[in-house]
């Protein structure tokens, strides 16, 4: 075992037993990621994700989103600009179909990517989203997702590559009046995720692992399941 895997293996057992322990509930993320151009030539593309998220890894339903966009990468860097729509149906804790709630949010992103010491992918994305929630006013939020992909067993991330993954993304509320005289806190949520995944080709890879979600009000674990894929 390699260091890399050593240090793969220490961070995530030492995370999924701080999630077993916890009194929160521990729900689930399933995810599947679609990227890719109009044409091997051009600078634009699309992006689209659909994932299904829930309080207790089954059917109680905490929200559902259904997210695209168009997408521009600038020639000779690893730069690319998205403005995107998604569409969010919420539920509350307990299987009670009557009670969800809907949202609508425009979205405008910039993701940079590099690579350092050889082998360490890293990505940013800097996110401005505009919601319209059900019975909120308008309200906008600020969102920075730092992460980073490290090859286990090979030098490059390359088809048959088991790889680590982490990330943290920080949200932060715009407007803080949302009607009625209710208000939110400038700090929204944070996520930190660990996972293991696996390349299995140029186009196709999977990854499962934890996130932690804190809020102002509440922490809680979750397991997250992707599929990404690459057109």
């Amino acid at each position: 075992m390699n260091r890399f895997s050593l240090l793969f293996l220490t961070l995530f057992f030492s995370f999924s037993v701080k999630a077993q322990t916890d009194k929160n509930q521990l729900g689930a993320w399933y995810m599947l990621f679609l990227d890719g151009k109009f044409s091997e030539t051009s600078n634009f593309g699309f992006e689209s994700d659909i994932q299904h998220r829930n309080f207790d890894a089954g059917r109680d339903l905490e929200q559902l989103m259904l997210r695209g966009g168009l997408s521009y990468k600038f020639s000779e860097t690893k730069t690319k600009l998205t403005l995107g729509y998604a569409h969010i149906t919420s539920g509350t804790f307990g299987v009670d179909d009557n009670s969800k709630s809907y949202e609508s949010r425009v979205y405008q992103q910039l993701v940079f990517s590099n690579k350092l010491f050889s082998r360490v992918y890293v990505t940013q994305r800097f996110r401005y989203e505009q919601c319209f929630v059900q019975n909120q006013d308008f309200r906008t939020r600020w969102r920075h997702f730092f992460a980073v992909n490290i090859p286990l067993n090979q030098e490059k991330l390359i088809p048959t590559t088991f790889y680590f993954s982490m990330y943290n993304e920080l949200f932060i509320n715009g407007e803080r009046s949302i009607g009625n005289d209710r208000k939110v806190e400038l700090f929204d949520r944070n996520r930190f995720y660990m996972a293991l995944g696996y390349q299995l080709t140029e186009n196709l890879k999977f990854q499962a692992g934890m996130m932690r979600q804190l809020t102002n009000v509440v922490g809680k674990n979750q397991l997250q399941i992707g599929i990404h894929t690459t057109l």
